[in-house]
């Protein structure tokens, strides 16, 4: 007889009155914190100025959140977006949409990096991005397990053994389904380690564009498959051929193969100290 996981988590830690902790909101702090700490190593090790972080700290929070906000509506309600725009903004703040998120991120590192990319700093857009995209893979990890927390962006039903059953879930609590969060979770943290041993064998001879190029291969095409073992986010994904997330997921593979190999061809490009000999303004 197959042993299905009973998952009956309470999604709050505590609570405080009508003041609620749980644990999605935390694990997505934290992946805010410990990404702090992450860049500021690297800042150090790249001798580019630590007091940097705290802005690109600030540029991250609200684009992510943004992004997020703006496109799960885009995406998924778009109805609702253009009736009442400001509830990106208003709370509740229910849905996050990780394509959105993505483009946000995007955004505002190139505005970030429009400021930062002079010849003393040289934190061009792909410098960000390359070295960003390390603690973007453990937030994803971290989010991700938030989501597992909460018992929702739940799998198909199952019978493979490590089947979960969502007790806190009434739409989807009596069958066993795959555990999908996990599966996006895990695949994060180890791009997660993967990125971190990449940049720390190369740092500033990293080939620009490269991390970001196989960060957006394999959270995406990863993304793509893992869409066939989950449920539909909102009912007129049902008539599609592929579903909104496996849509949004092809152009971001395909960004990240230009990335990939303009990184690569262009790899001769790059000083061996990029603060010794920096390149001209502006350059990505």
């Amino acid at each position: 007889m197959l042993q299905y996981v009973i998952w009956d988590v309470d999604p709050e830690i505590f609570h405080i009155g009508s003041f609620s902790v749980r644990w999605y909101g935390l694990l997505f702090a934290l992946g805010f914190l410990i990404g702090m700490q992450i860049m500021t190593y690297i800042f150090k090790k790249e001798d580019k100025p630590v007091a940097d972080t705290d802005t690109l700290l600030i540029y991250m929070v609200v684009a992510t959140i943004l992004g997020a906000r703006f496109g799960h509506f885009l995406f998924y309600e778009p109805e609702v977006l253009f009736k009442n725009p400001l509830e990106v903004i208003l709370p509740p703040y229910r849905g996050l949409a990780s394509h959105g998120a993505t483009i946000g991120i995007l955004t505002g590192l190139w505005l970030y990096s429009r400021r930062k990319s002079s010849l003393e700093t040289g934190q061009t857009f792909l410098w960000v991005t390359d070295r960003i995209v390390i603690t973007v893979a453990l937030g994803g990890a971290s989010i991700r397990f938030g989501n597992l927390m909460n018992s929702e962006i739940v799998g198909r039903p199952t019978d493979v053994p490590w089947a979960f059953i969502f007790i806190n879930n009434p739409e989807y609590a009596k069958i066993p389904r795959h555990p999908a969060q996990l599966y996006e979770s895990l695949s994060c943290l180890v791009l997660f380690f993967f990125l971190l041993w990449f940049w720390n064998r190369y740092k500033e001879r990293t080939p620009r564009g490269s991390m970001l190029g196989i960060f957006l291969i394999w959270v995406f095409g990863l993304r793509f498959f893992y869409e066939y073992l989950k449920e539909n986010q909102v009912p007129f994904e049902d008539s599609l051929p592929l579903n909104v997330g496996q849509i949004l997921s092809i152009p971001a593979v395909l960004l990240g193969v230009y990335f990939l190999i303009r990184g690569y061809r262009n790899q001769g490009n790059i000083p061996v100290s990029q603060d010794r000999a920096p390149t001209k303004t502006g350059t990505v």
